[in-house]
């Protein structure tokens, strides 16, 4: 419970956070995003591509495409999973708990995911990544820069293995259940992808298909990692009671 008042008023007002309705908030608006990309690029294929306030609309609300709404919701939600981590590492360290660097970490790295998400930096990967692997038949590694995402996913896993079990059961199975949603989409889906690109291109419906559910999965990975922060912040941080010019935590 969230409390904000003056500093010399007796009595503070209590604000509260609803992760439930935060949760469903953001999954409702996810739900929407992938919807409308869905609507907008059949709408687009049944007019055989002919109309250029459609193929705008498709720029905008595409899913699979960069700088549009759902690119933006998509960075916000890692920006706000960066912010709860960071959160998270604060009160830790102000509690002298352990792994406060692995929280401080997990921030940063969802920090560089947002700007990733972002700007594609991943992508500057693929070019560099396929004159190693070579240029032809890659197949699942089409898109090349799962191979060192690979490398990155299996360093971390064992980075964090004691923190994963350091964690209470039900947060610890929470932050598997988003992680294999999220990485499972955004890894596991590029290398489907990648065989079928190759072969087929990208202006197809298997492919719009493929890349639709890869992107709603990445969003619903982030907004269970959310709601897991959101319960577990709540759990480590008891009562909070803040003032104008002072703050105080006081225990349940």
């Amino acid at each position: 419970m969230l409390r904000v008042g003056d500093a010399d008023q007796v009595n503070a007002v209590p604000v509260f956070i609803n992760t439930d309705r935060i949760t469903k908030t953001l999954g409702m608006m996810a739900v929407l995003l992938v919807l409308s990309s869905i609507a907008i690029q059949l709408t687009d294929q049944a007019t055989g591509y002919s109309s250029v306030v459609i193929h705008k609309m498709v720029k905008l609300l595409n899913v699979d495409l960069e700088l549009n709404i759902p690119t933006f919701f998509s960075t916000l939600i890692l920006l706000f999973a960066s912010l709860l981590l960071a959160a998270i590492a604060f009160l830790k360290d102000k509690q002298k708990a352990s792994y406060v660097l692995h929280w401080g970490v997990l921030s940063t790295g969802f920090l560089f995911m947002a700007f990733d998400e972002a700007f594609s930096v991943h992508e500057r990967l693929i070019e560099p990544m396929r004159a190693i692997l070579g240029e032809e038949n890659l197949g699942i590694l089409y898109f090349a820069w799962v191979v060192p995402a690979f490398v990155l996913i299996l360093a971390l896993s064992l980075a964090y293995l004691k923190f994963g079990m350091s964690l209470p059961a039900n947060i610890r199975c929470w932050f598997i259940v988003a992680g294999a949603l999220y990485v499972g989409a955004a890894v596991g889906f590029e290398l489907i992808e990648g065989i079928h690109v190759e072969i087929y291109g990208k202006e197809n419906l298997l492919y719009i298909a493929l890349a639709t559910v890869e992107e709603a999965l990445e969003m619903a990975g982030v907004i269970v990692f959310i709601r897991t922060l959101l319960v577990y912040l709540a759990d480590i941080s008891g009562k909070l009671e803040f003032r104008f010019g002072q703050f105080s935590k006081e225990t349940k």
